[in-house]
């Protein structure tokens, strides 16, 4: 029944959350779609300081090679020599080949395509101006137009710095991992792209 769906398109299970519109051909990936809007991240990273969670198991598993370094899905364009994590990493980096953008923006004039629907998802936001991920503490106000950005903001009122410097005596931590990539710009004497050291 799942696989017909991939031929009839039907999409059964809808996400109740208003305006969102996501659909999906089964319940466990309307699961996994909640918890986009919840921030919810069941599936953690066990190494000593990396702080990675997702909301899928599959995303974890793809996340672990960056530990142990195996990129099992290889490009065979004859020099290429990439490698990704996950097979869907590839597809994305064969479009760099192709020069394919198969997701495009509908809105009239706008003329944006993008090689990965979820770009084209966060594109989609700066024509509407939503912010769908909010926070739910009280009297806080803040909303994201991405899950990621939510989660965040969310260590600033529970205080968790998941993100530390590995640099003998440095002690800095960080609430995500661009912020330890700036601050790692302090140790090297690089500056970033406002010029600040």
């Amino acid at each position: 029944m799942r696989h017909m769906r991939t031929h009839t398109g039907e999409r059964p299970y809808g996400c109740q959350v208003d305006g969102c519109g996501y659909s999906a051909t089964t319940s466990s990936n309307l699961t996994s779609h909640m918890r986009s809007h919840t921030g919810e991240r069941p599936y953690s990273c066990q190494v000593d300081g990396c702080g990675y969670s997702a909301t899928k198991s599959g995303n974890l598993t793809s996340h672990m090679r960056t530990h142990t370094g195996k990129r099992p899905y290889s490009c065979q364009v004859d020099g290429c020599g990439y490698s990704a994590t996950d097979s869907g990493t590839l597809t994305s980096h064969m479009r760099s080949h192709t020069g394919e953008r198969p997701y495009r923006c509908q809105v009239d004039g706008c003329g944006y395509s993008a090689t990965q629907s979820g770009t084209l998802k966060k594109h989609m936001l700066s024509h509407t101006g939503e912010r769908p991920y909010s926070c739910q503490v009280d009297g806080c106000g803040y909303s994201a137009t991405q899950s990621g950005h939510l989660l965040s903001h969310m260590r600033t009122h529970t205080g968790e710095r998941p993100y530390s410097c590995q640099v003998d005596g440095c002690g800095y931590s960080a609430t995500s991992s661009s912020n330890l990539q700036r601050h790692m710009l302090t140790h090297t004497g690089e500056q970033n792209r406002c010029g600040v050291k």
